[in-house]
């Protein structure tokens, strides 16, 4: 790995501020957000998004209650141009919805941009941007820094000229690369821009300050935060604006600790779609918020429904470990993990019933689940799956939410095993239906075709005041019929087995049931001991005692050694 090649931020541009109050900061409320998947996130795609794509994207983040939207680059595009016409000229976008164009500092393109705008209703901010640092302005833009803040200033002046009398119309300026710009010329740039503007608290100016390309960690682009934060003139007069990008894979905490250093804004994309390794992702740094107790004011209550039209529009599938929306990000394989999910689940239940209250409304605090997945619309169905990885916990959890199933703790431990082999065996996943499958085959009767002992009757009745039960057994093929006295079916029925030499001693008895409602069959878990330890078998019939008896009769079949069959010749 050539690493010498490289240089570390500190010796390419000053780093600011030795002494920091954001790291005693605590983020208490959500900043003022704006998506910029239909200008920035759109310049990144393979593809970008033609007029439907970009209508259906636009009015997904007005329903999710975004109202601050950046648009299109107008002035770069037909498409651009023609969506921000048909904003002027149709109903699309309602009246508290600010609209965002982009345009560099160049005086046509500036034109066309306020151009753009023209009719439209609400309110508009021009951003207009140039790239301020070393290496762009000597490689890129060939200028030095005194010519490149006169540039500057003169995009300022056009912006002013063209667009300065226009009441809904106010103005943002990025510095582009600033997280590589030398502090105190950025910041001059900056107090320059808004002295141009005439920034005041009543029409403030946007200074939006790019981290256009990850170079440090997230405390640097920190620090120079709250060196803007604490020396911008007219501070009042300014909206301070972050652009995290993520090549570094640190966007997120680059947002995060630049609005405990004064940001008030951020700009990123839904699920983090940009250039290179994407724009910060602002609906995971929402749902951070979410997560800690603080109202991200978007609605992220159908998350897959917004998923499902990022993917359309961008033509990019979310990774299924993206956190929050992946499709795996609220599911446990593994079975330590599956066991405390289990029982928060249980303890979360109890709770809110001893509180009377919904489960919903009651304090979230299940291990391994760092918010309810119900608040983003997903269910519980894949909270927990089983594989090879999985534990006992999970297997159960799979068995009650599927079937209604409840198993004992010691038939947890037992069915696990057996589940390990068969997810060892086949590598894969194992569905609700195939771990119901293996349930079957491993405890429930063998079908009679296959069973060396069958119940095919047993018939109760009263005579002379005692009561007989009769019980039909085919045993190797031979039908046996005895009759009991003053004892129930059950002890009936493990009579009759004895007599024929088939001793099951019960050890305990569980009652359940295969799904809800009227249709439900009952089960009956039944343990009991042999030579080598205990067994677990079960029996599933419309009522207890018709599940209790096929239990028995499983129990049965796994002590009998049939009979070898008479050779003949």
């Amino acid at each position: 790995m050539p690493s010498h090649r490289y240089r570390d931020v500190f010796s390419r541009v000053e780093v600011p501020l030795t002494e920091r109050d954001w790291p005693t900061h605590r983020l208490t409320a959500a900043p003022l957000w704006v998506p910029v998947d239909l200008r920035d996130g759109n310049q990144a795609l393979a593809e970008p998004m033609d007029p439907d794509r970009k209508r259906r994207f636009f009015e997904l983040m007005v329903s999710m209650g975004y109202k601050e939207i950046e648009v299109g680059y107008p002035s770069a595009s037909q498409t651009d141009h023609d969506f921000v016409r048909l904003i002027a000229e149709s109903d699309i976008a309602p009246d508290d919805v600010t609209i965002v164009v982009f345009t560099p500092a160049r005086r046509d393109l500036i034109e066309r941009t306020v151009a753009s705008i023209r009719g439209i209703r609400n309110p508009v901010v021009i951003h207009m941007y140039t790239a301020t640092a070393p290496t762009w302005r000597d490689m890129v833009l060939g200028y030095g820094e005194a010519d490149l803040k006169q540039l500057i200033l003169a995009g300022g002046r056009d912006v002013r000229e063209f667009a300065g009398d226009l009441p809904n119309v106010r103005f943002e300026f990025s510095p582009e690369v600033f997280n590589l710009t030398e502090p105190d010329y950025v910041l001059d740039i900056c107090d320059a821009m808004t002295d141009l503007w005439d920034a005041t608290p009543e029409r403030p100016v946007i200074l939006n300050l790019p981290a256009t390309v990850e170079v440090a960690t997230p405390n640097v682009y920190a620090d120079q935060i709250e060196y803007m934060h604490k020396n911008l003139a007219r501070r009042d007069a300014v909206i301070l604006s972050v652009h995290p990008h993520n090549d570094r894979g640190t966007g997120i905490a680059c947002a995060e600790l630049a609005v405990l250093a004064g940001a008030q804004r951020v700009e990123g994309c839904i699920f983090g779609n940009g250039e290179r390794t994407g724009n910060v992702d602002i609906a995971t740094l929402a749902l951070n918020l979410h997560a800690q107790g603080i109202d991200p004011m978007i609605d992220f209550s159908d998350i897959d429904e917004i998923r499902r039209t990022v993917e359309y529009c961008n033509r990019i599938e979310v990774h299924a470990r993206h956190p929050y929306v992946g499709d795996l990000v609220h599911t446990a394989f593994s079975g330590t993990h599956q066991d405390a999910i289990k029982k928060g689940f249980a303890e979360h239940r109890a709770r809110a019933a001893a509180e009377g209250r919904p489960d919903h409304e009651v304090e979230w605090r299940v291990p391994y689940l760092p918010i309810d997945p119900a608040d983003i619309g997903r269910d519980y169905d894949a909270v927990i799956r089983v594989n090879s990885q999985s534990g006992k916990g999970g297997i159960a959890y799979l068995l009650e939410t599927e079937y209604g199933v409840e198993l004992p703790r010691r038939l947890q431990i037992d069915f696990a095993r057996h589940v390990q082999h068969h997810a060892d065996a086949t590598g894969a996943e194992i569905t609700a239906t195939q771990l119901w499958d293996v349930f079957g085959s491993t405890y429930l009767p063998p079908t009679s075709d296959a069973a060396a002992v069958e119940l095919l009757a047993y018939d109760i009745a009263e005579r002379a005041g005692r009561t007989h039960t009769a019980i039909t057994l085919r045993l190797d093929g031979c039908e046996h019929v005895t009759d009991h006295t003053e004892v129930g079916p059950v002890e009936a029925l493990t009579a009759a087995l004895d007599a024929r030499g088939i001793h099951v001693d019960v050890v305990s008895l569980h009652q359940t049931s295969v799904g809800s409602g009227n249709e439900s069959d009952a089960l009956t878990l039944l343990e009991h001991r042999y030579p080598g330890g205990s067994r677990w078998t079960a029996g599933q019939g419309r009522s207890v005692l018709a599940a209790t008896m096929s239990a028995v009769i499983a129990a049965a079949n796994s002590i009998h050694t049939p009979a070898p069959v008479a050779s003949v010749g």
